[in-house]
């Protein structure tokens, strides 16, 4: 196949006295994102969608919240390894797509960093990251500020001619 379509997601909670961290960028604000590792949905959504185009599972499986390896860990780092799994299996990233679902911060001043940040570990271009914010209208748990949830899409490409 030339082309590899996925999909991915994921949802953390908010908690006081946690370094919020989004796309490996951390955001200075009041609450953080609560998980094993960093919880930083935006690195877990885009490494599910990495890992569901090449038809490898998801990251509870590479990297189980029962392995005190992973405390803490830099979701970044993460996203990292998949991506290096992506390349063995033939293919390079040609776009990521990311919607990141908060009622809180702002994440506009952040989102070219977080871009930046991504792409590097993506071994991509800037260009072919896209993040957008939406709030949740102050509806749901998104809305009351109770947590976050992060959609990305990727187009993968095959390297082989």
């Amino acid at each position: 196949m030339r082309f590899r379509v996925g999909h991915g997601a994921d949802i953390h909670r908010l908690e006081p006295g946690r370094k919020l961290i989004l796309g490996g960028v951390h955001i200075p604000w009041d609450k953080g994102l609560a998980g094993h590792s960093d919880a930083d949905v935006v690195c877990h959504a885009l490494s599910n969608a990495l890992l569901g185009a090449i038809g490898a599972g998801d990251i509870g499986q590479h990297f189980p919240d029962s392995d005190p390896q992973y405390r803490g860990a830099s979701s970044l780092g993460l996203l990292r390894v998949v991506m290096a799994l992506v390349k063995q299996r033939g293919f390079r990233l040609g776009n990521a797509d990311i919607t990141v679902f908060a009622q809180q911060p702002k994440l506009a001043p952040y989102r070219q960093a977080m871009r930046e940040q991504l792409a590097a570990a993506l071994d991509a271009e800037p260009a072919a990251v896209n993040i957008k914010a939406t709030t949740g209208e102050k509806l749901g748990y998104i809305g009351r500020g109770e947590g976050m949830l992060a959609e990305a899409v990727v187009l993968l490409e095959s390297v082989a001619p």
